[in-house]
């Protein structure tokens, strides 16, 4: 069965798709619902998930922002988003950051199975693919990881991503994902995740950069999740984590331009 995580800010649009995908009987479960991005991001941040359904218009943070934010974290996720008519500018940028497919309100439920079925072929296909890889590289040696490394230090953090740091080894992303855990004992997305807070302390502490600025410079588009994502590993927000660098001497803020 994939996992299917459903994020929208309607409960009953939830209850509604979730009633509707139980009755296709396709190999498919709602594991989780949640009803903004950022409230999806950190479920996503401790569980795994096969397949996203995400409204595009939601208050805190938005369906294009929550893509955006998926992408900087990992950019193996697959996304089906959903819109009304007159939002379909938002489905074409949506599509552009690499979305998998959309759905319009109202929903029908042929359009639902159509969209969810071609959804499954694709990652079949994928999977296969994905086990031809690792059966004819189960030897692979560890200067792929050396050089996933040194591709990593040399890339501005705003611009790493599971999919490009393997496009640039010409290797498989779910490889990568499954290579880099099993010789350094940690998903990518932790480990990137680790390098951008180390790096927001340093501006925090020796800058005089805006947040704002400090949360896109490290490659989080969105300055909530930065906050909440730096307060789950710091112990504090930013600020009161600048406030206190500042209090101690611990650092001299130089402005940057």
């Amino acid at each position: 069965m994939k996992r299917i995580l459903l994020v929208d800010d309607e409960r009953w649009v939830r209850t509604a798709l979730k009633w509707t995908i139980n009755k296709l009987n396709l190999p498919l479960e709602v594991v989780h619902e949640c009803q903004n991005g950022l409230e999806a991001l950190d479920w996503i941040k401790v569980n795994d998930v096969d397949l996203i359904l995400t409204d595009i218009r939601m208050p805190i943070m938005d369906g294009l922002t929550l893509v955006k934010e998926l992408s900087s974290l990992n950019g193996a996720y697959d996304v089906i988003v959903i819109s009304v008519h007159d939002e379909f500018q938002f489905v074409q940028q949506a599509m552009r950051s690499g979305v998998t497919d959309y759905l319009l309100k109202p929903i029908e439920e042929t359009e639902l199975k159509v969209c969810l079925e071609k959804w499954l072929t694709k990652i079949s296909n994928e999977e296969l693919t994905s086990k031809t890889i690792v059966s004819e590289k189960e030897n692979l040696p560890l200067s792929t990881i050396d050089r996933v490394l040194e591709y990593i230090e040399k890339t501005p953090l705003d611009q790493i991503t599971l999919k490009e740091v393997a496009e640039s080894i010409h290797i498989n992303p779910s490889y990568l994902s499954q290579l880099f855990k099993q010789q350094l004992n940690i998903k990518f997305v932790d480990y990137i995740t680790e390098l951008r807070i180390e790096e927001s302390k340093r501006l925090l502490q020796h800058t005089t950069l805006r947040m704002s600025e400090i949360a896109e410079r490290v490659g989080y588009s969105d300055l909530a999740y930065f906050s909440n994502n730096f307060k789950r590993i710091v112990g504090c927000s930013p600020s009161e984590y600048r406030n206190i660098k500042s209090k101690t001497g611990d650092g001299k803020l130089n402005k940057i331009r």
